[in-house]
């Protein structure tokens, strides 16, 4: 059979001219390539010359052609070109037919082999009628489309927006004529990547997380502007994805296929289909056989070999008057203004709108997932926030919901008592724009996992070869959600276990259900800590009592360790001081892996609350989903956290109590305080 020849007239530049021998679908194909360097008179002489020559021919490279100031017409150029073609010997195409398969193809392709990668993404479209079946289907996972032509091509900044319809309009001004254009606005298109027009539309760049051009829409780009991007492209050249890495795109999605060692556009592989069948339009059947007989796929191509890329936030609030002296000119105000002043700041601050109080960057897991985020704080204490209905906090989180939509975010999780308020996250995740969880399951892992680290760190509990403790534990605010779920888990870690609340139904149930499934622990149930309270060698409280006081840590005996996930603390300062034989923890603070960078939340650099460790850890699994909300969690999400939160390089942080870090030496001065008081006074041991 004699070799086919496709020939691909381009209006782009010649220095990629090539004249190739492959094969495909047992068929020897000639290909060749001629540029023109915009030059639309030499276009049609090749048409009109190669009719004869050639079985199909492709028209392409306007856009190139239009990046690279060698060309300044508009799309009917291309018509011109194709109706020189003698159709008679030859097909013609500029690949449209086979574009819109191909760009919806690799978006749906992408978002499944990859789910969650486009979801409420930051889009930037360059040449949005090259890109409009792609930018169609991104808006079905996005409402976040910005459209750059409209500022590189026509300086006009009121059609830079996300609204999907933007494309439609531009769509409309595209076709127009340089010619046409009012002077007002043909000096910016004149230059469409000068200086005006690159520093208007690099702002948006930089903020994206996807990126649809071509390679050269790029041209004017750098690292500062690529790093870590997403791009959606066509026709990627080896060489051409060396460039992008350097300049920090961290994946390619080239919604051409590229089967052979040349590399090839839509309209060439187009034209060889329509050569391939002799025909001079393709059907639906014939476009689906050809792609499926040679195996054809989208290419994802990682230049920087990175993984995963995902983004969430995480809505804080203060949790005293204490902590606006963090905010100027707060802090001065505070230092001068009686006490009633500060009382009406704190007021009129749970009225404040949400706003972005940090960047959260660097965090990298060791599979290579990466995750950045930011931290929305809506204004009201706990005390101003249980002083409204609930209805008050909700409007607020869904505002701080819709920040977060905007921002690019694909979880959002509810910290302190944002949380609690209500029905515990029901409600707001039905009604936001993106999935929610309230990181109670990672809480109740964490309140775990400090409480095992302290008793191990101060050794004053037998334990087996397994790490199960041969001693009692008390769970106070057992029926609650992180309290029901540590009491499940405790129950097969200790020899006795008792569950303490006012909620004398729930706890029975609770009790029943624990002993259905055959714990290692004895367990009692409680109204109140009191009767047991100085048996214990762990005492948990997780009350959301919002500071009222839940225990007398006078009674509990020398060496306890109490681990307070409450938040509000149930104990305060104040109640730690009296115990200095006691080691109090702060649960919940999880050590985040990478070299984080975040505002300061009353942690350590780089460890964060457990609750806002879950919502990190489903960003970086890619579980953008109602993970933990109501007051009901499941003990298996708590394990499944965990094995999760591990996977992702989390840690248990450095024990820490209510003033602050626990060295070793602080640990051991604990444990040195206990053994003199339970040899003072044996009985309390």
């Amino acid at each position: 059979m004699a070799s086919l020849t496709v020939l691909n007239i381009s209006l782009g530049p010649s220095d990629r001219d090539h004249a190739t021998a492959v094969r495909w679908l047992d068929q020897d194909f000639h290909l060749v390539r001629i540029g023109t360097d915009g030059d639309v008179e030499r276009a049609v002489e090749l048409a009109r010359d190669w009719s004869h020559t050639a079985d199909a021919i492709a028209v392409t490279g306007v856009r190139d052609a239009r990046t690279s100031g060698t060309f300044d017409g508009d799309l009917s150029a291309v018509a011109t070109i194709m109706g020189t073609v003698d159709e008679d010997h030859a097909a013609v195409t500029n690949g449209h037919a086979v574009r819109d398969v191909l760009q919806e193809w690799t978006v749906r392709h992408a978002q499944t082999d990859h789910p969650g990668l486009f979801t409420n993404a930051r889009v930037v479209v360059f040449g949005g009628m090259n890109h409009y079946r792609t930018a169609k289907v991104l808006s079905e996972f996005t409402p976040n489309l910005t459209f750059a032509d409209p500022l590189l091509r026509y300086g006009v900044a009121s059609l830079l927006d996300s609204v999907p319809a933007a494309l439609d309009r531009f769509a409309a001004l595209a076709g127009w004529p340089t010619r046409l254009i009012p002077s007002s606005v043909r000096a910016p298109a004149a230059r469409p990547a000068g200086a005006l027009n690159h520093a208007l539309v690099g702002g948006a760049v930089r903020d994206a997380d996807v990126l649809v051009a071509t390679y050269d829409e790029l041209a004017a780009f750098d690292l500062e502007h690529l790093a870590g991007k997403i791009l959606l492209s066509s026709a990627i050249s080896p060489e051409r994805a060396d460039d992008l890495r350097a300049r920090g795109v961290a994946m390619i999605l080239d919604d051409v296929p590229q089967p052979f060692e040349v590399t090839i556009n839509e309209a060439v592989l187009e034209a060889m289909m329509l050569a391939a069948t002799d025909t001079r339009e393709l059907t639906d059947d014939d476009l689906l056989d050809m792609v499926v007989a040679s195996g054809l796929e989208p290419r994802v191509l990682r230049p920087d070999g990175a993984g995963r890329r995902s983004r969430f936030a995480f809505v804080i609030h203060p949790l005293s008057q204490q902590y606006f002296r963090q905010v100027e000119p707060f802090n001065t105000v505070a230092k001068v203004a009686p006490g009633v002043v500060m009382d009406g700041i704190e007021k009129a601050l749970a009225y404040a709108p949400p706003f972005v109080y940090s960047h959260v960057t660097g965090i990298v897991s060791p599979t290579g997932d990466e995750a950045e985020g930011w931290l929305i704080t809506v204004g009201g204490t706990p005390k101003e926030l249980m002083s409204h209905s609930p209805e008050f906090t909700y409007r607020r989180l869904l505002a701080a919901a819709e920040i977060a939509r905007k921002l690019g975010a694909q979880i959002m999780g509810l910290g302190a008592f944002t949380k609690v308020v209500g029905d515990a996250g029901v409600t707001v995740a039905k009604r936001a724009p993106l999935p929610i969880t309230t990181g109670n399951s990672y809480s109740a892992s964490g309140a775990l996992w400090a409480a095992h680290d302290a008793v191990q760190r101060l050794g004053l509990v037998e334990t087996d070869a397994e790490g199960r403790m041969k001693g009692s534990v008390m769970v106070v605010g057992a029926t609650g959600a992180i309290g029901s779920a540590c009491a499940r888990l405790l129950a097969m870690a200790c020899d006795e276990l008792w569950l303490v609340s006012p909620e004398s139904g729930k706890l029975l149930a609770l009790k029943d259900e624990i002993e259905r499934d055959d714990p290692r622990a004895t367990v009692h149930v409680a109204a109140t800590p009191n009767s047991a309270l100085t048996d214990m060698d762990v005492v948990v409280t997780a009350t959301s009592g919002a500071g009222k006081r839940v225990l007398d840590i006078t009674q509990v005996k020398p060496g306890c360790v109490i681990t307070d996930v409450a938040r509000p603390l149930d104990l305060s300062p104040e109640d730690v001081a009296k115990r200095p034989d006691v080691l109090v923890v702060e649960s919940g603070e999880i050590r985040l892996p990478g070299d984080v960078h975040m505002r300061d939340i009353g942690l350590p650099p780089g460890v964060a609350y457990a609750c806002l460790a879950e919502t990190i850890v489903l960003a970086l699994e890619g579980r953008f989903e109602n993970f933990t909300v109501g007051r009901n969690i499941e003990w298996e999400k708590v394990k499944e956290i965990y094995r999760l939160g591990l996977k992702h390089g989390m840690r248990l942080a450095t024990i820490s109590g209510v003033n602050g870090v626990f060295t070793d030496d602080d640990i051991a001065e604990v444990r040195r305080r206990t053994l003199a008081a339970r040899q003072a006074h044996p009985t309390r041991v």
